[in-house]
């Protein structure tokens, strides 16, 4: 089920978010990232990029940014020319500022820097992981070993001390590639 929603997201921004197939998929990354959505893994490959400055930024470089969609980029297009935008107009826009904040400017903030180093990665990655991998036993198959939060139960690991363990050790890893 998590293998056909990054395919269905990766349509998705194929579609309407103008990114060719190998911005979402190369050589160095053959596969999805079973712990982030295809648009914030590409935000997390390319950090160097970031931030932007919504009030200066390209509109192809907006739907690049986590938490903005083509719509809210539209919107800031339009309003940009009349003012400044801050983050209360990028908020009732429809931004989504949980996953932007880390990777935007804007007229009165200078973009959520929670730290330099690991710390800092790791909260990013905490931010950006998509909820819906631990709930429920959701977790990309392989074909030949069966899913680690099932292994640890069958270790005698509670359940939900199983998907902690496993939700940190991809906030870990995922922080390591920031």
């Amino acid at each position: 089920m998590l293998r056909e929603h990054r395919l269905y997201q990766a349509d998705w921004l194929l579609r309407f978010y103008q990114f060719e197939a190998d911005d979402i998929l190369d050589q160095d990354n053959p596969n999805f990232n079973p712990y982030l959505d295809p648009k914030c893994n590409w935000a997390v490959q390319h950090y160097g990029l970031f931030p932007v400055d919504v009030n200066r930024a390209p509109f192809e470089m907006l739907l690049r940014v986590p938490g903005i969609g083509p719509k809210s980029a539209r919107r800031i297009w339009r309003a940009r020319k009349q003012a400044a935008l801050g983050l209360d107009e990028l908020k009732r826009m429809g931004v989504v500022l949980k996953r932007a904040q880390y990777f935007i400017t804007c007229r009165g903030f200078a973009g959520a820097h929670p730290g330099r180093g690991s710390a800092g990665r790791e909260c990013i990655t905490r931010a950006l992981i998509d909820p819906n991998v631990f709930s429920g036993s959701c977790e990309q198959l392989s074909l030949f070993s069966p899913p680690a939060v099932d292994n640890l139960i069958e270790q005698g690991v509670p359940p939900r001390a199983a998907v902690r363990m496993v939700r940190e050790e991809a906030v870990q890893c995922l922080a390591k590639a920031l």
